[in-house]
């Protein structure tokens, strides 16, 4: 009898933790009865952003991905410079490169509004910015996981070491999206968020005019807007329809025409080769497994439960 007893009190015990545990994850549901008009709110503006400025769409992406490779899915690349925190957004990968930053405030102060108190993260409105962002330039809609706090800190060094660089070759990718729990796949399909938006000449200078593995009558007409000294930032798209989120981005590396090395070192070597390939041939599996990793880069070292702090203003810690 007394075993039956301590058997019940351990199943309730584990019910428990369970609860707790599943009360600190996320849910795409997390803001259903505490703002239900957030998500919309968001979508509104970031349609009115994209539409205003098509190349916006990759911008806000690219900044929920620079967010989470460094520790975490966290708004830390958010937060402006100050006496105690060395801002993400001076680090190499993101200075003079990074955008979109108006846009999110504007999200925030909108979403505030509509919520009538500050209830939804800057990390929560970079994620869900992101996919909408997607959705506006023709791309795959998925539910993104919601809940995340943000954080109280930022690590400007970490942003220098853990965003994969655009002169990464095939080995070192793989082994930053490893550090992240990614997986070759997940590799391959969030590259494909390259099928929008564009680089700056001193990204892809070095492999224009010196690399082998490229078509040559691309190199030339990239060499046209980017010259062999100076022009370090002008643009040139990532691939043919920089505005619209399709399968151009992969049929280029194929025809050796990726932009960045990091670009074409994914069709360089037997590993990734064939999905690439898969990739540019099938919309539907591409769009399917972008979704997937997306949400999966998403759940990157979430702040939960009582974690962090949801800021008042995206710009700087409460």
């Amino acid at each position: 009898m007394a075993s039956s007893s301590l058997f019940h009190l351990c199943v309730f015990v584990m019910c428990l933790v369970t609860i707790t545990a599943s009360s600190a994850s996320l849910s795409p549901n997390y803001y259903d009865y505490t703002c239900p008009k957030a998500l919309p709110t968001i979508k509104r503006v970031v349609e009115a952003a994209v539409q205003q400025e098509r190349r916006m769409g990759a911008s806000l992406l690219r900044l929920h991905f620079h967010d989470c490779f460094v520790n975490g899915c966290d708004a830390s690349i958010l937060l402006d410079a100050t006496s105690n925190i060395d801002s993400e957004k001076n680090a190499l990968p993101n200075a003079n490169s990074a955008r979109g930053f108006k846009v999110i405030d504007q999200i925030k102060y909108e979403v505030d509004k509509a919520c009538g108190a500050p209830v939804v993260s800057c990390a929560d409105i970079l994620a869900v910015a992101a996919r909408d962002s997607v959705v506006a330039l023709g791309g795959p809609k998925w539910n993104v996981q919601l809940g995340r706090r943000d954080s109280t800190t930022a690590n400007r060094t970490l942003a220098d070491n853990d965003i994969p660089s655009p002169f990464m070759d095939l080995p070192a990718l793989i082994s930053t999206f490893q550090k992240q729990g990614l997986n070759t796949k997940d590799l391959v399909a969030l590259s494909g968020g390259h099928t929008i938006g564009f680089a700056q000449c001193f990204t892809f200078r070095e492999r224009i005019y010196n690399e082998t593995n490229i078509d040559s009558s691309f190199a030339s007409q990239r060499q046209a807007t980017c010259p062999i000294n100076g022009g370090n930032s002008n643009l040139s798209p990532l691939d043919p329809t920089s505005a619209k989120f399709d399968v151009a981005y992969f049929t280029n590396l194929v025809k050796q025409k990726g932009l960045l090395h990091s670009d074409q070192a994914l069709y360089s070597s037997g590993s990734t080769s064939e999905l690439v390939k898969s990739y540019s041939k099938n919309a539907d599996a591409f769009w399917k497994d972008f979704a997937k990793s997306m949400v999966k880069m998403g759940n990157i070292k979430p702040l939960t439960g009582k974690q962090g702090q949801i800021r008042l203003n995206c710009r700087k810690v409460n």
